[in-house]
């Protein structure tokens, strides 16, 4: 009977570690560890989760978490892994943070450290774009974790409570401080009274976590919640109404981070509707908030308004550049990575160049939107990294990244899309870090190996996926040339008379017999490239000095142009498209043998299923893709 009980019990050990549903992410499961946590600080509610991680996951016998405000680290710390493991910070936050980071020193086999930190950014935020009917927009993954049914007489249910743990948990791990709850496309409910109290109690929640939370505003609010009859920025009662109920928010919450706003662009209302500049409608938010210490956050994602019929890459700047200056002091302008619209590959936004006195945020789009959705692996960190070699870090107040979560188990849908998540955290810490070492960082905590003959081939898989992507759907600066809407999958035909010309793909690629691509040059073109700093303008304006992977954003290229491997640009073409998809195969093909003894079941099955769909639809695209485009090249389709 005992021989029968222990190989039941050997048996369930063994089918447990077999199986992961990737619901704890990157973290540690929590244990009862035998680890002994020493303070003399005061303890408050974010201390007593540094001590829990501690106690839980560190392998340890003791450490020492030390606060010294006259260390003046911020949110930052000093850890120490050496003899005594020790934490020095200024704040309890930082202890928080210090504590993860000497859990991510011990899970990915670190060496000794004695190591400062501080972050790098004040405002490292996720955006959800969460409906309060429990949708997400291009959200992937699932419903929406917010379940506001479950947040009832200023309690949480345990369900929902031992959900966002685990989302608290991963933020902190990677210095998130701020989370906007809802879609940028608000509903004017969520500043009802009822919902504010719900989002009393997630802000209560998050905020030994050291979360603040956010909300998007619909501009028109008071107008659609019946209070009064315009939103007309200028007018008194509006702006009383906005003050009362900025007095409103902070009495229930007094950490409240500010709003978001989407204000003038597709199809939302905003300070253009009573001919009022976005200045005049972000400021007056801004003076509501102020007495609080919240800020506006204030989109520059604004096109077909005030300037219809200029080339939509060039319309944030002109939009915005003349109101530089003109805003309050805690209003600050989140613009998209790139000019258009979260492309595989944009050239980075100019705005960033344009704008040089009102704070900024980088948006960042950590959901995959428009690279493959929660169906591709797509590792983001290299596009993000690619951004910033463009646009230094030390001019942003922060960065905002659209999240890609949801209520499936596993949080982001695809196993690898975690990654994303994970990556976006730690640069909007450090910008510094390289893609290489985040990815290894997350492989290693993950999938609790430190086996290079797993760690390696699958980081450098991760690390082309970006390249693979953008070879199978848009090589050689080719954009927007998705299916309508859903933007899953090629459709570089289309045209609907009834929708904006910029959302048809075909105004984007411009093909024809002579050639393909977009000309924005200022010599024959829509001048987009005078929007950038020098040498850059140059450099763009010029197809013999254009980069490669910017040619038809910039320019439009004969088919027989000579590039720089020697191919003409359709047989170039030819060949980005069988790379793309090339190496997918390669990708599905190594998931099949190698990495196969290294990961669980679960995921493996998982992941192996995903990149069959993947390649599935990388064959897709390069098949649509290259036969439309012959239509115009009038050449043979060839196969490298």
């Amino acid at each position: 009977m005992r021989r029968i009980l222990f190989l039941l019990g050997f048996l369930c050990v063994f089918v447990l570690a077999k199986a992961d549903d990737g619901h704890l992410l990157w973290l540690s499961a929590p244990s009862e560890g035998t680890c002994e946590v020493m303070t003399t600080a005061q303890e408050t509610a974010t201390l007593h989760l540094a001590k829990a991680e501690l106690r839980n996951g560190y392998h340890g016998t003791a450490v020492r978490l030390v606060l010294d405000s006259t260390l003046h680290l911020g949110e930052g710390y000093r850890v120490r892994t050496a003899g005594q493991p020790t934490i020095w910070a200024s704040s309890d936050i930082g202890l928080l943070y210090g504590a993860f980071a000497l859990l991510r020193f011990q899970n990915t086999n670190a060496p000794e450290t004695d190591k400062t930190e501080r972050p790098f950014f004040a405002l490292r935020m996720l955006n959800h774009w969460d409906n309060l009917d429990g949708s997400v927009e291009r959200g992937y993954a699932g419903k929406s974790i917010w379940k506001w049914n479950e947040v009832q007489n200023g309690l949480l249910s345990e369900s929902l409570r031992s959900r966002l743990t685990i989302y608290a948990r991963a933020n902190a791990s990677v210095g998130i401080n701020g989370v906007v709850l809802n879609n940028v496309n608000a509903n004017a409910q969520i500043l009802s009274r009822v919902y504010l109290e719900k989002v009393g109690v997630l802000a209560d929640f998050l905020r030994p976590y050291g979360i603040r939370v956010f909300l998007s505003v619909n501009f028109a609010s008071p107008m659609v919640l019946g209070k009064t009859k315009t939103a007309d920025p200028l007018n008194r009662k509006v702006q009383a109404w906005w003050m009362s109920k900025a007095k409103e928010l902070y009495a229930l919450i007094p950490d409240f981070g500010g709003f978001l706003v989407k204000a003038n662009s597709e199809g939302q209302p905003g300070p253009g509707d009573y001919y009022r500049s976005h200045a005049e409608g972000a400021n007056m938010l801004a003076a509501a908030l102020k007495p609080y210490g919240g800020v506006v956050v204030w989109r520059s994602f604004v096109y077909g308004a005030n300037h219809k019929g200029e080339d939509r890459v060039m319309q944030a700047v002109s939009e915005f550049r003349n109101m530089d200056g003109k805003f309050l002091d805690n209003v600050i302008l989140q613009s998209k990575n790139g000019p258009l619209d979260f492309q595989p590959r944009e050239p980075y936004a100019p705005i960033f160049d344009q704008i040089h006195q009102t704070p900024q945020l980088a948006e960042l789009q950590i959901t995959q939107e428009y690279l493959g959705q929660s169906k591709h692996l797509v590792y983001l960190a290299p596009m993000w990294r690619e951004f910033f070699s463009y646009v230094d870090p030390s001019g942003l107040k922060g960065i905002a990244g659209v999240a890609n979560i949801g209520d499936t188990t596993n949080w982001c849908g695809h196993p690898f899309s975690q990654a994303n998540w994970y990556a976006f955290g730690r640069l909007a810490w450090d910008p510094r870090l390289t893609s290489e070492e985040i990815a290894d960082e997350w492989l290693r905590q993950t999938f609790k190996t430190s086996d290079n003959a797993f760690l390696q081939p699958v980081e450098t898989m991760m690390m082309t996926s970006r390249e693979a992507c953008v070879n199978y759907m848009m090589p050689l600066g080719l954009h927007h040339i998705f299916k309508f809407d859903h933007h899953y999958g090629p459709e570089p035909d289309g045209f609907k008379a009834s929708y904006p010309l910029e959302w048809c793909p075909v105004y984007y690629h411009k093909a024809d017999t002579a050639g393909v691509g977009f000309d924005r040059t200022q010599a024959t073109g829509s001048g987009a490239t005078a929007q950038y700093r020098e040498p850059y303008a140059s450099i763009y304006e010029r197809l013999d000095s254009c980069p490669e992977e910017y040619l038809l954003w910039f320019h439009h290229v004969p088919w027989s142009y000579r590039m720089r491997s020697g191919n003409t640009l359709w047989q170039e073409m030819c060949h980005r498209y069988d790379l793309g998809v090339s190496m997918v195969e390669a990708y599905r093909n190594f998931w099949n043998t190698d990495v196969r003894p290294y990961v669980d079941d679960e995921r493996w099955q998982q992941v192996d299923g995903l990149l069959q769909v993947q390649l599935d639809n990388a064959r897709e695209w390069r098949k649509v893709c290259l036969d439309y485009f012959q239509q115009f090249s009038r050449q043979p389709i060839t196969h490298y």
